[in-house]
């Protein structure tokens, strides 16, 4: 049991799930749980049991490669030594080598902890509160390939839409999941060069695709001594649009941008003949920011809110600025995913995981031109800053009731706050609607929570669904 400070009406909340995963995907790292039920807060955490930590548990240290080794000659030796070990059946890849630290997502009663480079792994809660790792879902030997860590669940038709992308062809998988659990036939997505794509979008009728420009570069690794994945500011943006039920990519409509990268989207929706992507653009990412220690500044790093259309009738994209610098790990009420909504939240980034603030944005407002930072006004309707030397997590929000039938915005938001003055760490809930600076609760955790990414809201119907 941990101290829960109550400053309003506190809240039932099932389960608020946190991930720490790492900046450059080389650790196994861990889920931090918080329940709230009847004024009481009980908290838990515990690694994924993923084939890799179990193996290096065994080796008493790191044995496999992470991404950020791959860098330079240096990365070429790593990837010598991995296959060596692993030709050598010292590692053991038939279960993946992945983390499973990025995000987490419910469908077909299981709870999925996520990594891009691999496939899930599924979580139980246990009656206790507990967390038990139960093992990597290849549904059915069907999934041979990877699993984005942002996989999309339809909130009416229950389906959930996922990809995969690989250095070798096809570079890119679209798979649909149907409401109980089947993983329908791969779509290869053809694009002319391997990349990195972490995140896509749905809508009603069609799924969107991300080609952008950070490619697959062993060549340049080594001898440019870069990172594996390489920006090239020289190339378009490319979005595909194609209907989410194609059997092949043959309809995909492709639209082409100025020059970004997307880490995160926020949401999608259909409007008349347009295609609407609400999204966080970053211009000329480097990545040796997001590799190994979190700096303490970022710089350069112009991630705003953008709107995106797409005219699937003239064949033209268009874009709007939203935002200022910088904002990322966007967050809407998921039972509008794939629909027209309003509110958006975003998390106030200093450092590539140190979030100082959470914003809420209205898309009916126009935004206010010439801000050189994010303040109250125009589109943004509210702001919580944690204050000097607090950081915190991605916010998530949490509907006060299911559905669309109450205003879009009434719910919490709910998200992890270290204190680098004090060294305590806790976790807030925030009124979504009023975005007050009083939280509606504030719980107090027995340790440090390191930062981390994404976070995951399970239902107490969820909960009872996947304890079955």
């Amino acid at each position: 049991m941990v101290n829960l400070s109550g400053l309003g009406p506190t809240p039932s909340l099932p389960l608020w799930l946190h991930i720490t995963g790492t900046v450059n995907s080389g650790i196994c790292r861990m889920i931090h749980g918080m329940r709230i039920k009847d004024g009481k807060a009980t908290y838990v955490s515990r690694y994924v049991r993923t084939s890799r930590i179990k193996q290096e548990e065994f080796f008493g240290g790191a044995t496999f490669m992470k991404v950020g080794d791959l860098k330079g000659l240096f990365g070429l030796l790593m990837v010598s030594i991995q296959k060596l070990r692993e030709k050598a059946k010292v590692l053991d890849l038939s279960y993946g080598n992945g983390t499973a630290n990025t995000a987490l997502i419910y469908h077909h009663g299981k709870l999925l902890a996520l990594q891009e480079a691999d496939k899930p792994y599924v979580l139980k809660v246990l009656e206790d509160g507990d967390l038990q790792t139960l093992g990597m879902l290849d549904y059915d030997k069907r999934l041979a390939h990877s699993f984005t860590a942002h996989p999309k669940v339809d909130p009416v038709t229950g389906e959930m839409f996922t990809f995969g992308y690989s250095h070798m062809p096809p570079y890119i998988t679209y798979r649909v999941i149907s409401k109980d659990g089947f993983m329908h036939e791969p779509v290869p997505i053809t694009i002319s060069e391997p990349i990195m794509m972490h995140d896509f979008a749905i809508t009603e009728n069609y799924a969107i695709f991300l080609d952008l420009p950070l490619y697959f570069k062993p060549k340049e690794m080594v001898k440019e001594k870069k990172l594996i994945f390489s920006f090239d500011a020289s190339k378009k943006a490319r979005f595909g649009v194609l209907p989410r039920y194609a059997k092949n990519d043959l309809l995909i409509r492709w639209f082409e941008l100025p020059n970004c990268f997307i880490f995160h989207n926020a949401n999608a929706w259909e409007e008349e003949d347009e295609i609407v992507l609400i999204t966080c653009r970053l211009e000329n990412p480097d990545l040796d920011m997001v590799n190994g220690e979190v700096k303490e500044k970022l710089e350069n790093f112009s991630n705003e809110l953008y709107e995106m259309r797409f005219n699937m009738k003239s064949g033209l994209p268009s874009q709007k600025k939203l935002s200022a610098s910088a904002v990322d790990f966007p967050r809407v009420n998921e039972y509008y995913t794939g629909r027209k909504q309003r509110y958006v939240y975003g998390t106030i980034l200093d450092s590539i995981a140190k979030v100082t603030g959470i914003v809420k944005f209205d898309l009916h407002a126009e935004p206010e031109a010439g801000k050189a930072k994010i303040e109250v006004g125009g589109n943004v309707q509210g702001l919580f800053d944690l204050g000097p030397g607090r950081f915190g997590s991605e916010a998530i929000f949490v509907p006060h009731e299911p559905g669309t039938t109450s205003e879009e915005d009434d719910g919490y938001l709910i998200f992890f706050v270290h204190d680098e003055n004090t060294g305590k760490s806790s976790v807030n809930v925030m009124d979504a609607k009023t975005m007050s600076a009083d939280p509606v609760a504030i719980v107090e955790l027995p340790h440090r929570v390191p930062y981390g990414f994404h976070a995951f809201f399970v239902t107490e119907e969820q909960l009872q669904e996947q304890a079955k």
